[in-house]
């Protein structure tokens, strides 16, 4: 028989013996124990001390009456503890995350299933309702019997969500570490769906979201969000774990996000990175943001025009590369000057010994670092371009520009 959360609040629990112990308040999972499990029912009667009854003392359950396995005597004493997770106070009307939909709910109502062990009953947590059923067994709630509730939710639409896909939001790190919520889930969203998420929630829920994922994937999310949020979250960070995600970051992209903070915090930051990562992402500040020197990513893939397809392949198995936006490989002549450039596509259709020089892709085109970015979106929308060069006064490449770089900004505009 399906429970529910809603139904069971307010239930009369009676001992062993038949005598009434007290109506149930709450229901408590201990996550660092059994995830799903409820573990306690919070029992209170009047002005005596509320109790507390373990799974294992549970003997059956129904919409209205509870009974137990042992005796009153055998029950504790409520005592407050964080390491618990509370389903009227934590779960009931709080925001959620549905990572399988990726987007924000918020719960109306929990789904409980039987299981029988050990000749008591142990209650598992299978779902949340965020749809009509659930509210509607909110708002009827001790206005009509659970039989009436059940026959008009099964005309309402279902809209539930399993246990196994939500993701708690708890600001307060202390507690989210005794809860045992993690965020590997979140992690595995693109992170512009979980930038999208996390626009819909509090300041304090977003940063602790920040706050709990690793570095790589917290800095893939700050470049998806909106400006003014990035720069909120970034600030009330420590600056050991700002300058961390920043490390992750594409210069091209840390230097946007440093660019939108006051002087003295940016300051701060870079020199909290590495020497060699500020000093790539000061270079990037040091330009113009609306020429190719402000678009640019100082981190490319450059070689040289006389190798073969096969030492380039080689060498790339070797490297620790993005290959998510590894598009195409930048040449160099003899004197270390732009060639040209080769898709991936070309790359790995050529004949094993065939020189990559052969295979670059004409016109050859290129633009110094101080070119508007009007004439640089028109060298994309002319050619179709996906990767753009820059080079300093010697025509030696110093970095690219991508076309998700020139779609953003026109997005801006």
């Amino acid at each position: 028989m399906q429970l529910y959360a809603t139904e069971l609040m307010g239930a009369e629990t009676y001992d062993d013996q038949g005598n009434f112990v007290g109506r149930v308040r709450e229901f408590f999972i201990e996550p660092a124990d059994q995830p799903n499990r409820i573990a306690r029912l919070l029992l209170s009667r009047g002005r005596f001390q509320p109790l507390v009854a373990k799974y294992d003392q549970v003997a059956t359950v129904g919409p209205g009456t509870i009974r137990l396995n042992c005796n009153e005597r055998a029950l504790e004493l409520y005592q407050p503890n964080e390491g618990w997770l509370a389903v009227r106070k934590d779960l009931l009307d709080q925001q959620i995350i549905d990572t399988q939909g990726r987007k924000v709910v918020r719960v109306n109502d929990v789904d409980l299933a039987e299981m029988r062990t050990n000749g008591n009953v142990e209650l598992r947590l299978t779902q949340v309702d965020v749809g009509l059923p659930g509210a509607v067994r909110r708002l009827l709630q001790g206005v009509v019997s659970p039989s009436v509730v059940r026959k008009l939710q099964s005309r309402l639409p279902q809209r539930t969500i399993r246990w196994e896909f939500v993701n708690l939001i708890e600001p307060d790190p202390l507690r989210r570490v005794k809860l045992r919520i993690t965020h590997e889930k979140l992690e595995d969203l693109h992170p512009a769906d979980l930038a999208e998420i996390m626009e819909s929630l509090s300041a304090a829920e977003r940063q602790g979201i920040i706050a709990s994922l690793d570095e790589e994937m917290a800095g893939k999310v700050l470049a998806e969000l909106d400006e003014r949020l990035t720069r909120q979250i970034v600030e009330k960070l420590d600056p050991e774990k700002a300058a961390d995600i920043l490390e992750e970051m594409a210069p091209d992209a840390a230097a946007d996000l440093l660019a939108d903070l006051p002087k003295e915090t940016s300051e701060e930051l870079l020199e909290e990175m590495p020497g060699q990562e500020a000093e790539d992402v000061r270079e990037l500040l040091s330009f113009d943001a609306s020429t190719a020197g402000g678009m640019m990513n100082t981190e490319f893939v450059f070689l040289g025009e006389t190798s073969t397809r096969e030492e380039v392949l080689e060498w790339m198995r070797t490297q620790d590369l993005n290959l998510d936006s590894l598009d195409s490989v930048v040449l160099l002549d003899s004197a270390a000057r732009f060639s040209g450039i080769v898709t991936i596509a070309r790359l790995l259709m050529a004949a094993p010994e065939q020189s990559i020089g052969e295979l670059k892709l004409e016109p050859l085109l290129s633009v110094p670092v101080d070119t508007d970015e009007k004439e640089v979106f028109e060298l994309f929308d002319k050619y179709n371009l996906r990767t753009l060069t820059v080079v300093d006064e010697s025509q030696r490449p110093i970095g690219t520009i991508a076309v998700d770089d020139v779609v953003s900004r026109l997005v801006e505009k």
